[in-house]
């Protein structure tokens, strides 16, 4: 069992910077993928990106490629995604997730098994 809280997330004009940081418990944090989605209103949830257990190695879509990164801290059972260059485009809800899957940078959100209650992420013009 992982439990996972996201925090982070605000109100940010277009440009500007967020930084958001998920929490997990559990003591097998780093034999877990982690990776990030987000969810606009009446909008699917859609990958943002992902990193693998050990943090080695890092996947983005495409959409943000270049502005945001994904790190994590096995020692404090910590991801984050720092997001720069920040676009109306990115307000959404941003969740952290954790895949057992064995994957190395799972891209789907059925191969993630442990999901936080996400944080609000809005960007204004």
């Amino acid at each position: 069992q992982l439990r996972l809280v996201e925090s982070g997330g605000g109100l940010v004009q277009a440009g500007g910077s967020l930084r958001l940081s998920c929490a997990a418990s559990g003591r097998t944090f780093s034999t877990y993928a982690m990776g990030w989605f987000r969810q606009a209103p009446g909008k699917e949830r859609e990958f943002v990106a992902t990193i693998r257990r050990s943090g080695g190695s890092t996947y983005y879509a495409n959409s943000v490629k270049g502005r945001f990164t994904i790190s994590r801290d096995n020692a404090k059972n910590t991801v984050s995604l720092q997001m720069n260059s920040l676009k109306p485009e990115d307000t959404a809800v941003y969740y952290c997730a954790a895949s057992r899957a064995g994957l190395d940078l799972p891209r789907q959100a059925n191969n993630y098994d442990y999901w936080g209650q996400g944080t609000q992420v809005t960007v204004s013009s």
